[in-house]
């Protein structure tokens, strides 16, 4: 089972472009990152430059509308993320509760949908998907 673990800093969505790291948490984040890989778990993890640095297409007019940020209304913005294959959703978690997180800081654990827990009809609909996440490596 893919989950991906999304990291939550509160507060990110008002940091500059330019915000610095402390060495110090990216040691302890790179060491939980290697466990995540020794243990052949990890999939795939990034992490996100602030909201100032983004944008938005929003579509409720019908027609897309691009917005800057940072984004005002935001109170809680992604960081980065991890993308791990574990047996259950319990994995998951005791995954993220061995994170060396800050208490500023959230995991949210959401399951990746897969192409089996759809209708037949969904499936049809899909055809091909498969096809284009192996075309989708980094270029």
């Amino acid at each position: 089972m893919r989950f991906m673990m999304l990291m939550i800093p509160l507060g990110y969505e008002t940091a500059p472009p330019d915000v610095q790291l402390d060495p110090e948490r990216v040691k302890a984040m790179m060491q939980y990152n290697e466990a995540l890989k020794d243990a052949g778990v990890l999939i795939t993890l990034d992490g996100l430059h602030p909201p100032s640095m983004g944008a938005r297409v929003s579509f409720a007019t019908g027609k897309p509308v691009v917005t800057d940020g940072p984004f005002t209304e935001s109170k809680e913005v992604l960081g980065g993320y991890w993308m791990i294959d574990v047996k259950s959703r319990e994995e998951a978690i005791a995954w993220a509760k061995k994170c060396p997180a800050s208490a500023n800081e959230i995991i949210e654990i959401r399951q990746v949908q897969e192409i089996a827990d759809f209708s037949e009809e969904v499936q049809e609909a899909a055809a091909g998907l498969a096809e284009l996440r192996k075309g989708s490596a980094r270029r």
